[in-house]
């Protein structure tokens, strides 16, 4: 669910962190925007996976090469090693399964990013505290049309690295204006941008 034809603020954060002229894949692409924008920033060679027919369609006009399916299926086509990093943005928190996504994505590429809206933000909290769901720029749905199914916190998703043979290489946390949040991130965070990769096994 990346982009929406305007350049997201991690857009640049997972830019500093691809090599160049790398191979990305991402999933849940969405028109193609952050594959474009690694393009022009990286030299990166990119492929997205995306289900949706308009946002395919974007993905043609944007000139991103564009597979039509849904991820948690067609990441088992892709080889061992296939890319230098796999990205999943923006989209976490609405697949199914959370921790075959994850390892799959570490099968097929060497690192993975992953950028998720940080549920413990405080604005969050509040919402939950006045008895409702949250709605923001990052979690903009209603309860009843969500594609959301796994909100987590950052708490949260560093557990799980670390119940998963996870290692996590670095990690940015954003506010709603786009700076990097050092002070309680998992209450001053937005949004959470990971890149990891499997956790090397002892010699």
């Amino acid at each position: 669910m990346t982009g929406s034809g305007v350049q997201r603020s991690d857009f640049a954060a997972i830019a500093g962190w691809i090599r160049p002229d790398a191979r990305v894949l991402d999933l849940g692409c969405a028109d193609g925007s952050l594959l474009r924008y690694l393009a022009e920033q990286r030299g990166s060679v990119g492929y997205g996976v995306e289900i949706d027919d308009a946002r395919v369609l974007g993905c043609v006009k944007n000139g991103v090469n564009v597979i039509q399916g849904d991820i948690e299926r067609r990441l088992a086509e892709f080889a061992d090693a296939s890319f230098d990093y796999v990205v999943l943005s923006q989209t976490l928190q609405a697949v199914r399964s959370s921790e075959r996504v994850v390892r799959e994505m570490l099968r097929v590429g060497r690192e993975g990013i992953v950028t998720f809206p940080n549920f413990g933000y405080w604005r969050n909290r509040m919402h939950v505290l006045g008895g409702h769901m949250p709605i923001s720029d990052n979690i903009p749905f209603e309860w009843y049309d969500t594609p959301n199914i796994h909100l987590c916190t950052i708490t949260d998703f560093e557990n799980f690295c670390g119940s998963h043979g996870v290692h996590i290489l670095e990690r940015i946390v954003m506010n709603n204006a786009g700076a990097t949040v050092h002070l309680l991130p998992n209450l001053r965070g937005s949004l959470a941008i990971y890149r990891f990769e499997r956790t090397p096994q002892p010699a």
